[in-house]
């Protein structure tokens, strides 16, 4: 027969605390790997590497159709 196991009271008061300090519980975002941002924006690169023609499936076309249907009829009504 197995030995029945021994339960330990939780203080459930004590889970459903709120912290004392509701502003000081999360900490700071762990520094990320990689070469900083330079500081003025002037200086930034932009790259295009897309290609002059995206191509787009037709079940990509579908799936905006379907979630954005009625926007796209609103804006591209000929009649207001």
């Amino acid at each position: 027969m197995a030995r029945p196991r021994k339960y330990r009271l939780q203080d459930s008061a004590a889970s459903d605390a709120a912290p004392d300090d509701l502003y000081d519980y999360a900490r700071p975002p762990a520094p990320r790997p990689g070469r900083p941002a330079p500081d003025d924006p002037t200086t930034w690169t932009v790259t295009d590497d897309w290609p002059e023609d995206v191509p787009v499936t037709e079940a990509e076309i579908e799936v905006f159709e379907a979630w954005f249907g009625d926007l796209f009829d609103e804006l591209f009504a000929t009649r207001h």
